[in-house]
């Protein structure tokens, strides 16, 4: 029995909580830079390891390193899956059907040819490549997701996306996994076997723990009530019991997950803003702690394998994927810039990683060298979809301050007497206004707005627009009116519900 080492230990403490108090401390700083949150921790991890101050060296037999890759994947598939509109990608089914099948796919599918080509890779080791390459980085999208000026029907393209293409490929990895290192034909049974644990355990377990998950909260909700704060932390315990129940009966944990956090959004019960975002939140700090990892030896050793195959084998990767969806969304309402921007922001990152190292952890032969492939495109990837990010610039779409509409809405006011900034306070007379309240204060000339504050998920679950309203994202309302030069007088009638 490995005996415990109190030094590894506290130097891990060490390592997490740098991980988030700098994440946290730099938050805004990267926000209004564009500088590439992911660069950030590479470079951090760069510093602590063996090129920099020596305190950390993470190798592919780590421990440690397999433990936060498990726990990455399976809360990134999770939250992904409970995050997304169900009512949304029935209402947008064609486009979510172009960017997953004719784009992800496709983009998969290319990539595998080139590796097979230029490589000289096995069809099913070019398949594994392919899969991992054609994920998109969760970190560095939801950067630009963020963004108040993208234009919605790329947002839209995107959010789909990296909700579900993890999924997607995920069982290319898998299946392929099984071909590499088995001589001969399998048997009926065998393929029976396979398609059993892969396709049927796992998804069974995470829809059987998602179903009792919910069912067991709106019983004691109705019976008792939950606290907030509790129910904040209930989706990571659904997210790990989903993965635990699948491995139990030898399916994929990872597609349990999955199976799970999408059972949760098709039941569409009403779950309070910090089931979804202390689950997102805690997935991007671990994933953030992953790249410290990765970054302080081994996405380095993404040059080690770099030769002219490789290197070309790097721009043909970069280039596939805004050819597959140009391909994809030929047809689409979508104008010439929206589809660019969507083809050219897949930016890999670590669902790459992760997926590769799948196989890796299986010990399958011959796939260490993938991962050192997979790490030079991620760093080029880096490089390019970062540093495009900053040359885009904080407005992706001209937006303008329009005239308010009438709705119901929470008033506020901006209080100008107190500071040079704007600060919001809200109304002392009433928490609610009126609509006739409202209508009121508009008749009467008194510059006015009206303000879209929704979260993410409730905007997409809802077809409820009210008229003229600025979107608003609810994290940063005060620092984009600033950007908006809203006069500090306007009237701000808040609609958040």
């Amino acid at each position: 029995m490995e005996i415990f080492n109190p030094q590894f230990f506290v130097l891990t403490l060490a390592l997490v909580g740098a991980v988030i108090i700098i994440a946290a401390l730099l938050s805004g700083i990267i926000d209004r830079s564009d500088l590439p949150q992911v660069g950030v921790f590479l470079a951090l991890g760069a510093m602590l390891g063996p090129a920099g101050l020596g305190l950390l060296d993470v190798t592919l037999d780590s421990p440690i390193l397999r433990v936060v890759a498990i726990l990455s994947l399976v809360l990134v598939l999770f939250t992904d899956a409970v995050s997304l509109s169900i009512a949304e990608v029935r209402r947008h089914g064609g486009l979510a059907f172009r960017v997953l099948g004719p784009g992800t796919l496709l983009c998969a599918g290319l990539i595998a040819l080139a590796g097979w080509l230029l490589l000289g890779l096995p069809v099913a080791a070019a398949a594994i490549l392919g899969a991992a390459l054609a994920s998109t980085d969760p970190v560095m999208l939801r950067g630009l997701l963020r963004r108040p000026g993208l234009p919605d029907p790329v947002r839209l393209a995107l959010r789909l996306e990296s909700g579900l293409n993890d999924a997607v490929l995920l069982p290319v990895v898998l299946v392929a996994m099984s071909f590499i290192g088995h001589s001969g034909f399998r048997s009926q049974i065998e393929w029976a076997r396979i398609g059993l644990d892969l396709f049927l355990l796992g998804p069974a377990a995470g829809i059987a723990v998602g179903l009792l998950a919910i069912a067991a909260l709106e019983m004691i909700r109705r019976k008792t009530g939950v606290r907030r704060d509790y129910e904040s932390i209930y989706s990571l315990g659904v997210a790990f019991a989903a993965y635990a129940a699948a491995e139990a009966v030898h399916g994929s944990g990872f597609l349990a997950a999955f199976a799970a956090g999408m059972t949760i959004a098709a039941l569409d019960v009403e779950l309070c803003d910090c089931f979804l975002e202390y689950g997102q939140t805690t997935a991007e700090m671990t994933l953030l702690f992953t790249f410290v990892l990765f970054g302080a030896s081994l996405i380095w050793t993404g040059f080690t394998v770099l030769s002219w195959p490789v290197f070309l084998f790097a721009l043909a990767v970069v280039s596939i994927r805004p050819i597959a969806f140009f391909i994809s969304l030929a047809g689409t309402r979508l104008d010439y810039r929206s589809r660019l921007l969507i083809a050219w922001f897949g930016p890999r990152g670590l669902s790459s990683l992760l997926l590769i190292l799948l196989p890796v952890f299986a010990a399958v032969p011959g796939t260490e060298p993938l991962f050192f492939i997979c790490c030079f495109i991620v760093l080029l990837s880096v490089a390019l979809h970062g540093g495009s990010l900053m040359l885009l610039g904080r407005d992706t779409g001209a937006e303008k301050v329009p005239e308010a509409g009438v709705t119901n809405a929470v008033d506020t006011a901006i209080d100008s007497s107190l500071s040079s900034d704007p600060v919001v306070t809200r109304n002392q007379q009433g928490e609610l206004i009126a609509i006739a309240e409202m209508r009121e204060i508009q008749q009467s000339g008194a510059p006015n707005l009206v303000l879209d504050v929704r979260a993410e998920h409730n905007l997409a679950n809802s077809d409820l627009r009210a008229q003229g309203a600025l979107r608003i994202p609810p994290d940063r309302a005060v620092d984009r009116l600033r950007e908006l030069d809203v006069p500090r007088q306007t009237w701000l009638f808040v609609f958040c519900a």
